[in-house]
């Protein structure tokens, strides 16, 4: 018995050395590990342990393919490169392309240079690409888009330049996008209408908000589109995605914006951010309509008028209306004693807003400033 045991795990043994991997498969990481400079490579990391004297996908990986490479159940395919962040430098071989059987590509917080590229569109069942925090260059290639099972996609913090890609919603599947941090412009083209989360802060987008980029995107909670230079009004409907719940269109250059009440009042928004803007006119009313709205910045625009009193409600927890031209007495409950309100209401044009509070810092503006802004005596 024991002899037989013997032959069965040595017949075991011959059977994890022989080459599972298939043979694209082994040649496609080849090519990728030879396209990352050597110097780059530290011996204690991922890359170090790919030794291809062995099979990536053949197991117990002891000392090679220790990490950075998963493999299919049956050992034979490569399903995912995750790499650790030690600053690997080197390109994105286009022979990638070979791992058709790729879910997920993670090459975040490395020194990755170049073009991302065209080839890419071959990975059919990629679901997850995370290039983030690299140094990739020129334009995001169209190919992407037609990746129809990636459900996210995060380029950001690159050197990426161009326009989106204009087809970016045959991306059917995508429930997050991130190209925050990259040096694209132009206009936001129509969008996937299953997205959650969509992150661009950070570019140089133009234009406006339009309607027909967002129709159809029940399920948007998330937007982020800050720091780039997108001006005009922004439309009632936008704050009426039936599933939004956070906004960050701060440090752009609006200069309307137009807010309707929630239908039968219910909203999902919780927070919203549009400081550092053009926007004129009154504080919009009704935002006070927004039953879960409890963050609210409308910093540093060109604000006139009284701070609408709904914007005491209970539910506002912070509230940035610092650096506008309002006006006018602040309602009285946000300095009561049991208030939960924090943020500012400084340098306004408010009167009676006491020094004592936390909330009336900076200072408001001087009556000659006010004055002017004003065309004459500033209404209280």
């Amino acid at each position: 018995m024991f002899n037989i045991l013997c032959f069965l795990l040595f017949l075991l043994s011959l059977s994890l050395a022989q080459a599972l991997t298939l043979p694209q498969d082994i040649s496609a990481l080849k090519a990728f590990k030879a396209s990352i400079k050597p110097s780059s490579i530290p011996s204690w990391s991922c890359l170090a342990s790919w030794d291809f004297t062995t099979d990536p996908c053949a197991i117990p990986r002891r000392t090679h393919f220790i990490c950075g490479v998963t493999c299919s159940p049956d050992s034979t395919r490569v399903t995912q490169i995750t790499l650790d962040p030690v600053d690997y430098s080197g390109q994105l071989n286009p022979l990638v392309s070979q791992l058709t059987q790729l879910t997920t590509l993670d090459l975040s917080d490395n020194n990755f240079f170049g073009p991302i590229p065209s080839s890419i569109s071959s990975l059919r069942s990629l679901q997850s690409l995370t290039l983030k925090s690299n140094s990739f260059s020129g334009s995001i290639p169209d190919s992407v888009t037609t990746l129809k099972s990636l459900e996210s996609l995060d380029l950001s913090y690159n050197s990426l330049s161009g326009p989106l890609p204009k087809t970016l919603n045959s991306l059917s599947s995508l429930r997050r996008l991130d190209l925050s941090y990259n040096k694209l412009n132009g206009f936001l083209p129509k969008l996937p209408y299953n997205l959650l989360e969509l992150a661009l802060r950070g570019n140089y987008l133009s234009g406006y908000i339009s309607k027909p980029s967002f129709d159809g995107l029940t399920q948007l909670e998330v937007v982020e589109l800050s720091e780039n230079s997108l001006s005009g009004t922004i439309g009632a409907w936008f704050f009426l995605l039936p599933s939004l719940q956070q906004v960050d269109l701060a440090n752009d250059s609006f200069t309307s914006i137009e807010i309707s009440k929630p239908p039968g009042g219910n909203s999902d928004l919780v927070a919203v951010n549009l400081g550092f803007n053009k926007i004129e006119g009154n504080a919009p009313a009704n935002f006070a309509d927004y039953p879960q709205l409890s963050s609210l910045s409308l910093r540093y625009n060109r604000l006139r008028g009284a701070i609408p009193l709904g914007y005491s409600k209970k539910s506002l927890r912070r509230l940035f209306l610092d650096g506008n031209f309002l006006i006018g007495k602040p309602p009285s409950e946000f300095f009561a004693v049991d208030t939960s309100v924090s943020g500012s209401l400084g340098d306004n044009c408010l009167q009676g807003c006491p020094g004592s509070s936390q909330l009336c810092t900076p200072l408001q503006k001087s009556y000659a400033v006010c004055k002017q802004a004003y065309g004459g005596k500033p209404r209280s």
